[in-house]
């Protein structure tokens, strides 16, 4: 049988080789090379100075358009309630009884039918000012980014932007989200199949160093998957070995972010699939503390394992996000106690994204994690700040609820974040009834020591 060999098809086969060879030598020369010894050429940052000028650009764009059509600029959503100096609910009721009545305040009745509208108003401001539920979906912007996820009216303003958004959308799927795509295969693929040749050495000092070079370069690689662009500050507080990292929760990605300039000891649920064979492989070069699903509610096992860690100052640092949870980037809210409980030294960590170039919050009801990630590595960058605060002890007297709660305001403060004592688990759960009885209580507490200030006159 005589075979036919198309000219053509030789020369696409040719092409598709050097395409392919140039493209695996710019991810060698300009990503990996760079990730593998910590540093880099600055064009991830050349990049996010352009991204800004673009932005301004098409801010004015937008003004100077809606003026024109006399469009209603997107505009956050601001309280419609004037912001008062907090008051007790007694002060309040009081006030509202005297703007009520003409009596005399010491000879009214325990309790008036206008106390009901301190309760109704307070219900009313709670749902036009709820300060818990939108913490939980996504920051919103003062300027438009070029994505419809930000806003969806913004690109039909003019002609120019909505051609300058349409390029943009090539640009991040057509040339961003590939390269994006093969860095993330590298970055996991090296991961796993690294840790675990690391994993075969006999314990000792030889196969720690080798392991933390390879959890670094393998982090890197991945931070590189996200183009993300983080600045670390007051690296010299920095977590050591023997204490606990306990930073705010945005994303997943706050793994990659804080794993790709030190190195931390994971504490998680052991999973199935891609992520269990991730976590397989590099416990063997690391001793993570992962916990079946079984033992996940067992607090007393999961203090006793962090315990016994962190009193060998040979292991690494433990990461945790005590607060349980993802939430929007605005706020910090409440930590849960248990990895204050155990005596560590705490080293508080602040994480702060930049929302203009990608919200990196991740909103588990709404999206999976495949979709979310895929979300990420089609936004123009991830851009965040990292500040690492000094260390914290629990003082004499402290019980661990005030010493958590101190190293959340530590945390909130130094991140320009609103500190919430709200607890995160809301998000999926209802209002336990102790937040409703502390209200009754503080009421009948105002009745009862009324008509106690009374019987004594």
């Amino acid at each position: 049988m005589e075979l036919f060999f198309n000219p053509f098809d030789n020369l696409v086969c040719i092409l598709l080789g050097i395409s392919f060879t140039v493209w695996f030598t710019l991810l060698l020369v300009f990503i990996i090379v760079p990730a593998i010894f910590g540093v880099s050429f600055g064009i991830r940052r050349l990049y996010m100075k352009t991204l800004l000028k673009i932005f301004e650009w098409a801010t004015l764009r937008i003004e100077r358009g809606a003026k024109e059509k006399n469009h209603l600029l997107y505009k956050p959503y601001s309280n419609a309630i004037i912001a008062r100096e907090p008051t007790s609910l007694e002060e309040e009721i009081k006030e509202i009884r005297r703007s009520g009545s003409n009596k005399d305040l010491d000879a009214a009745p325990e309790f008036e039918m206008s106390d009901i509208f301190y309760f109704a108003r307070r219900g009313v401001e709670s749902i036009m000012d709820d300060e818990v539920t939108k913490r939980f979906s996504a920051e919103e912007l003062e300027s438009w980014n070029l994505l419809t996820r930000s806003n969806y009216n913004f690109h039909y303003i003019s002609l120019r932007l909505t051609v300058l958004w349409g390029l943009g959308l090539l640009i991040r799927y057509g040339l961003l989200l590939p390269l994006r795509v093969t860095l993330a295969f590298t970055g996991v693929g090296l991961l796993v199949f690294l840790t675990s040749v690391v994993g075969l050495l006999p314990n000792g000092r030889m196969k720690n160093f080798l392991s933390e070079k390879v959890h670094l370069m393998c982090y890197r690689i991945c931070v590189r998957a996200l183009t993300a662009i983080i600045t670390y500050h007051d690296s010299e507080n920095k977590p050591k070995n023997g204490g606990i990292c306990v930073a705010n929760h945005t994303s997943p990605i706050d793994v990659i972010i804080l794993a790709s300039d030190g190195c931390y000891a994971m504490v998680g649920q052991i999973h199935g699939g891609l992520m269990g064979v991730i976590q397989r492989s590099m416990v063997k070069a690391c001793p993570h503390v992962w916990f079946e699903r079984s033992e996940v509610k067992d607090r007393h096992l999961v203090a006793k394992r962090l315990s016994d860690h962190v009193e060998d100052k040979s292991k690494l640092p433990i990461l945790i996000f005590p607060e349980g949870t993802c939430i929007n980037n605005t706020s910090v809210m409440m930590f849960k106690k248990g990895s204050f409980e155990i005596g560590a030294t705490v080293y508080p960590v602040a994480i702060k994204y930049d929302p203009r170039f990608g919200d990196a919050f991740w909103n588990s009801s709404k999206f999976g994690m495949v979709n979310y990630l895929l979300r990420m590595m089609s936004s123009w960058a991830i851009v965040c700040s990292v500040w690492y605060l000094p260390p914290m002890s629990r003082e004499e007297g402290e019980d661990a609820v005030q010493f958590a709660n101190r190293v959340k305001a530590a945390i909130a403060r130094q991140g320009g974040l609103v500190d919430l004592l709200w607890d995160g688990g809301l998000k999926r759960g209802k209002v336990k009834d102790t937040f409703k009885e502390e209200q009754q209580k503080l009421y009948s507490k105002m009745l009862v020591g009324t008509q106690e200030d009374r019987s004594r006159s």
